[in-house]
């Protein structure tokens, strides 16, 4: 346990202050690549949880695991698709808990019920986006080492009921120039990004790196091709990030 939590020494320092971040998108420091991956193994319950961008319009009175009504039409219900089929064999079960607007403090109020009760034996988990953007559009007071803090909160929770989990933390992402994501998101944006890196790295999570991700596709097809608004995936998008996903299985 305490090689995947390093809360005690490190995030006492990161707490009470806000990640130092360069002021562009193109950080140099940026992570580009994943880091780690999560082999898939017999009778495996995947869960994945987040915000609209994993909620994709999903069927919230339908609880049921393999099911594509229970899944929405973004990237969980593609990457639970390639899981269900090319591991047949293995009788898992995927999940989708995924809420629209949710923020960090949202999952943990609900956790017991769409995430601990149901004894995932991989979590992915893919929150930020909404914990910055209410403090542009609804003022919300929060900072990214209040959403570092909150974090920390909710996997210590997850680790202590569920030690042998695996985890899988997606970087909260914006593409820059498309509707909502114009230039009044940075700096500040960058900082709740370095937070979701550096709670992967405390609890030696897989972390997978959304914004050179999109940044990276970017070279084929302009920002509006890969999002809607800047957030929300089109098709294309949700297929970019499922194939993402599924690339961190071995």
């Amino acid at each position: 346990m305490e090689s995947r939590r390093k809360f005690l020494t490190k995030s006492l320092l990161g707490i009470g202050a806000t990640a130092v971040v360069a002021p562009s998108i193109f950080a140099a420091e940026a992570v580009t690549k994943p880091t780690g991956k999560i082999s898939i193994q017999p009778n495996d319950i995947i869960l994945f949880q987040g915000d609209s961008i994993t909620d994709a319009g999903r069927k919230k009175d339908n609880l049921a695991a393999n099911d594509t009504a229970a899944f929405g039409n973004g990237y969980a219900m593609m990457a639970a698709g390639t899981l269900l089929n090319t591991h047949a064999a293995h009788k898992i079960k995927v999940y989708n808990r995924g809420i629209s607007g949710n923020r960090v403090p949202d999952l943990l109020n609900r956790w017991e019920k769409d995430a601990l009760e149901l004894k995932p034996t991989i979590l992915s988990i893919l929150i930020g986006v909404n914990d910055f953007w209410r403090t542009k559009d609804s003022g919300a007071a929060n900072s990214p080492a209040q959403y570092k803090q909150q974090y920390q909160q909710l996997l210590e929770r997850t680790l202590k009921a569920l030690p042998q989990v695996k985890l899988l933390i997606g970087e909260p992402f914006g593409v820059k120039g498309v509707k909502h994501v114009t230039d009044a998101w940075y700096p500040d944006f960058l900082g709740y990004q370095q937070a979701a890196k550096e709670i992967a790295k405390e609890f030696n999570a897989v972390f997978l790196p959304y914004q050179a991700i999109f940044e990276k596709a970017g070279s084929r097809a302009d920002g509006s091709y890969w999002t809607t608004d800047g957030v929300h995936t089109t098709l294309a998008g949700a297929n970019l990030m499922a194939q993402s996903w599924i690339d961190l299985i071995k």
